[in-house]
């Protein structure tokens, strides 16, 4: 049949099963936002504040859902706009295909009217890119980018169409989306075997997850692990949820706010079985003294990881959780008494610990996971109230903890919140964000508002730019250079004037209520809790130093 580019391009996303959209109208995407029109019954189209906030919500939706999340916008602006969150899509491995539109063939490369190169700004942050300037080739390119935003290791794609692709015809023949399959094309036996014999081989085990397993559903397959080699576990920012942080197995989070038992259990293991993780600068500290007793056995998805950060002993290249279907029926079940009774002892000299005496960031996260009986998708923004919700929070699974890692977003959780929401509107959704960074996109509680999203904003509010401050406290003399936020802004008024209900905490005793009537209100709430300003994020690693130089409050009192 025979249809013009924006129908084309409809109907393909139908086919996808694309049944949200986030994104923001202009000029160039009009005749796009035309046909949109035509289908609102199938498609829901989310208007955001801001297309920042619009490429944050496709992240979220596709991070909660595990499918592809979908961005539109214009030309110029608009499209610059979504780079920020096509980044941090990139950088922690998130489906995202965005879709912009450009100006007419005949005035591309002319510095026309909203005119931007957008497929070579987004080059080193997209998984693949294409520009459509032949209507022809439209449905083509929108099935090949889903199938590349979902294969190997997951991450965003960029289609940008001319004016010209979404008003000319063409003919049209439906097709069944693309099946994916997990990767296990390059899991080769002999890589299997060597696995195998390190494995056996060792006498201190320990198990690192990272964001990867979360991605391929490997929960269950590494719990089997864990319990067969009888290993502690620890996990990265982005592995969050892929082992259940309430196993007594579980020693908490690695690296530079990780805990001490998993910085000094890594740093004093035999073997480091790495399943799903880059090898983050967070995570290793000093590369060179990171896990220096060990060998390192590596499991990922993409090759380019192996050996790129820290030099490792083996490695298998797969899907991870194909992987680990493999290796498990070789493993034999293993006791390491000796071992796991260290670690157990590291656990109970060195719990997570903070002043319960006043209202602090920890104590909120402790809060809301009891209101929430840990089953919320936690969103966060970026700094310290990150690393709490990291530390405090204790996730059951994968794809509850939606965080921005590799680019370290601001601005990135109430646009997240709102997308997995949409995605997941079963599920209460909570973003827990700095003051700081509240500032950066707090315009999407309009959003939240006008669709009534129920989302829930905690805001761990210190009246500074939290971790920036904690760094010059303890590093640079405590010069305060442009961190202090002490102004007249009142967020529980803003929230009101955005639509959303307002509600001020400033003692421990007023948090569980507080969040207790958002729960029941059935709409997007803005909870502002006032902290003290010197409240720090501990245990951390000093920068460029070995995490097992981890340090805490009471190691600076000494």
């Amino acid at each position: 049949m025979k249809l013009n580019g924006s129908q084309i391009l409809i109907e393909c996303l139908k086919e996808q099963g694309v049944d949200t959209i986030f994104g923001y109208p202009g000029g160039a995407i009009l005749n796009v936002y035309d046909e949109l029109y035509r289908h609102s019954s199938e498609i829901r189209h989310i208007l955001t504040s801001h297309e920042q906030g619009a490429s944050h919500a496709a992240d979220g939706y596709a991070r909660a859902t595990g499918k592809v999340g979908v961005c539109f916008a214009t030309s110029g602006p608009g499209a610059t706009n979504l780079v920020t969150g096509i980044a941090t899509a990139y950088m922690d491995s998130v489906p995202v295909v965005a879709i912009t539109a450009n100006v007419g063939n005949a005035l591309l490369g002319r510095d026309s009217f909203q005119e931007v190169d957008i497929r070579g700004i987004t080059m080193p942050v997209t998984k693949h890119n294409y520009i459509v300037s032949d209507v022809t080739k439209l449905a083509e390119t929108v099935r090949s980018a889903f199938r590349i935003a979902k294969e190997g290791r997951p991450g965003p794609v960029l289609i940008d169409l001319t004016k010209n692709a979404t008003a000319d015809v063409a003919e049209y023949t439906p097709a069944k989306p693309y099946e994916v399959f997990p990767f296990d094309g390059e899991i080769r036996q002999e890589d299997i075997d060597t696995a195998v014999r390190m494995i056996s081989r060792s006498r201190k085990p320990f198990l690192f997850v990272g964001g990867g397993a979360s991605i391929a559903n490997a929960q269950e397959e590494l719990k089997e692990l864990a319990e067969k080699i009888d290993a502690p576990v620890t996990d990265s920012l982005m592995g969050k949820g892929a082992f259940p942080g309430t196993d007594e197995r579980y020693c908490g989070m690695l690296g530079m706010h990780g805990t001490k038992t998993a910085n000094l259990g890594v740093s004093g293991c035999d073997l480091l079985i790495t399943v799903g993780a880059r090898f983050s600068d967070r995570v290793t500290g000093n590369a060179k003294k990171f896990a220096r007793h060990a060998r390192i056995l590596q499991i990922d998805v993409d090759p380019a990881e192996i050996n790129k950060n820290i030099l490792v002993d083996a490695s298998i290249i797969g899907d991870v959780r194909e992987v680990l279907k493999r290796l498990l029926p070789r493993i034999e079940p293993q006791k390491h008494e000796d071992w796991m009774e260290y670690i157990m002892s590291l656990k109970a000299k060195y719990p997570l610990k903070y002043d319960d005496s006043v209202l602090t960031g920890p104590y909120i996260v402790e809060q809301i996971y009891k209101a929430t009986g840990g089953d919320a998708i936690i969103t966060t923004e970026v700094g310290q109230h990150q690393m709490w919700a990291a530390q405090y929070y204790s996730y059951q699974r994968p794809h509850q903890f939606l965080t921005s890692g590799g680019l370290g977003t601001m601005g990135y959780g109430l646009g997240a919140a709102i997308g997995a929401k949409c995605g997941c509107p079963d599920k209460t959704v909570i973003n827990i964000a700095g003051d700081g960074c509240f500032r950066m996109n707090m315009n999407e509680i309009a959003t939240a508002a006008r669709y009534n999203i129920p989302v829930i904003e905690v805001i761990v509010n210190n009246h500074v730019l939290g971790m920036v401050r904690q760094w010059q406290t303890l590093f640079y003399g405590k010069r305060y250079s442009q961190t202090i936020l002490d102004d007249a802004v009142d967020y529980v008024k803003v929230a009101e004037a955005l639509g959303a209900v307002g509600i001020r905490v400033e003692k421990k005793e007023e948090m569980a209520p507080a969040l207790e009537k958002a729960m029941s209100l059935g709409r997007p709430v803005v909870i502002d809790c006032v902290i003290d300003r010197d409240d720090k994020v501990f245990p951390m690693v000093p920068a460029g130093q070995a995490i097992d130089e981890v340090f805490d409050q009471d190691d600076l009192k000494d």
